[in-house]
């Protein structure tokens, strides 16, 4: 599955920060949402959220990629 890397970066206010999604199969016919966020070279925050169709899952990815877009996090190239 196609990782996610998202990154923003404030020097003025020392913030250098991540987050990374990804979807990921279940082993119940399910699908996970898998999330890491925290600061840039730190281990971070992992949370999954599960979906019942990866359509419903890539779904939720894209709603959350287009936010943390709103607040400045760009894709790391």
């Amino acid at each position: 599955m196609q990782h996610i890397y998202l990154v923003r970066h404030d020097s003025d206010k020392n913030l250098h920060r991540f987050y990374q999604l990804h979807v990921t199969p279940g082993i119940f016919e399910d699908w996970a949402l898998v999330r890491e966020w925290g600061r840039v070279g730190s281990p971070g925050t992992v949370r999954k959220d599960w979906f019942e169709t990866e359509e419903k899952a890539l779904i939720a990815r894209q709603r959350l990629v287009e936010a943390k877009q709103k607040k400045g996090y760009q894709s790391k190239g």
